[in-house]
């Protein structure tokens, strides 16, 4: 998956990173126009590193539209995933000046980039951190409001990052993503789509979610190999799922097996967890057609089905 700032990965020091530095001495005000990604690498003699799945966003459009979704007053904190060489988090601190921007980063050369370019930045904490490892709810108990999420994440994490932020859904206000379009694609399906399936299910139970920008691959440095789509997701009121869900590892369970053979009927797809009269019973009390396949559900049939469901055993 492509970079907006530079760094998708979550490799790098775990735990929750050491602050940038504490002598801040320049307000958000004065960061004033920020270099291109192509200037900063050359400045730096870097280069993008497969390891961290490094593109570097240079489209000035899509940089503008994510900063717009991701800030919604001056006062927000934002932790960013992935800030690389500060590209989207220069944009994102001039604009939440009663607010702190916490720029996540596993890449020590972006470190080293971050805190040159940005270190005084009084509004602004840089953290050499695993995003995965990162406690977002330490963030939350330090101000006390709901705090937003964005980046810009690694086609190989994004699923693994976008859930960890749904874990967090009573404590998140919402999350803007760039993520790989395919995926976008299959998180915004309507069902009975080829696109839709369990990761659409799954985010959409707990989150609405809308597009807000396409960003072509000749929008990075070096250009991918795939396009990208930036989503936001906004966790339902309270944190609550949009059906009622007693337990939520049955109803991931449930979900997930009615999508694990898709050519199969319903019915014979969740035989790989269920017995026969268990199956028969839950459809006739949700008055769900077994014939029919997993895709063809919605999210309410689903919260039904995994009400009717005893806990799996296979």
């Amino acid at each position: 998956m492509s970079g907006g700032n530079g760094t998708n990965g979550t490799n790098g020091s775990n735990g929750n990173g050491g602050h940038g530095v504490s002598d801040h001495t320049k307000t958000a005000e004065a960061i004033g126009p920020f270099p291109d990604a192509r200037v900063l690498l050359d400045r730096y003699g870097l280069r993008a590193k497969k390891s961290f799945g490094q593109n570097f966003l240079v489209s000035d459009r899509a940089l503008r539209a994510i900063a717009d979704a991701a800030v919604s007053s001056d006062q927000d904190w934002i932790v960013e995933i992935g800030a690389g060489l500060g590209t989207l988090t220069a944009r994102i601190a001039e604009r939440v000046t009663a607010g702190k921007v916490i720029a996540l980063e596993p890449d020590p050369d972006m470190i080293r980039v971050l805190k040159a370019e940005l270190g005084d930045v009084d509004n602004l904490e840089i953290e050499h951190v695993d995003a995965m490892r990162y406690d977002l709810r330490m963030v939350h108990r330090m101000v006390g409001e709901p705090i937003t999420v964005c980046g810009n994440l690694p086609y190989h994490l994004a699923s693994q990052l976008i859930f960890k932020v749904i874990d967090a859904r009573d404590i998140v206000r919402f999350a803007v993503f760039m993520v790989q379009k395919e995926m976008a694609d299959r998180i915004v399906a309507k069902p009975a789509t080829k696109e839709y399936g369990a990761l659409g299910v799954m985010v959409r139970t707990y989150c609405d979610v809308t597009t807000v920008i396409k960003v072509g691959a000749g929008s990075f440095v070096p250009p991918p190999k795939i396009d990208s789509t930036v989503i936001k997701l906004v966790p339902l009121a309270n944190g609550e799922p949009r059906v009622p869900i007693a337990d939520h590892k049955h109803y991931s369970k449930v979900v997930h097996t009615a999508f694990g053979q898709r050519r199969k009927t319903l019915r014979n797809a969740l035989r790989a967890a269920w017995p026969d009269e268990q199956i028969d019973a839950a459809l006739a009390a949700t008055q769900i057609d077994g014939v029919r396949r997993g895709e063809t559900l919605d999210i309410s049939e689903f919260g039904r089905l995994a009400a009717a469901l005893p806990p799996a055993t296979a």
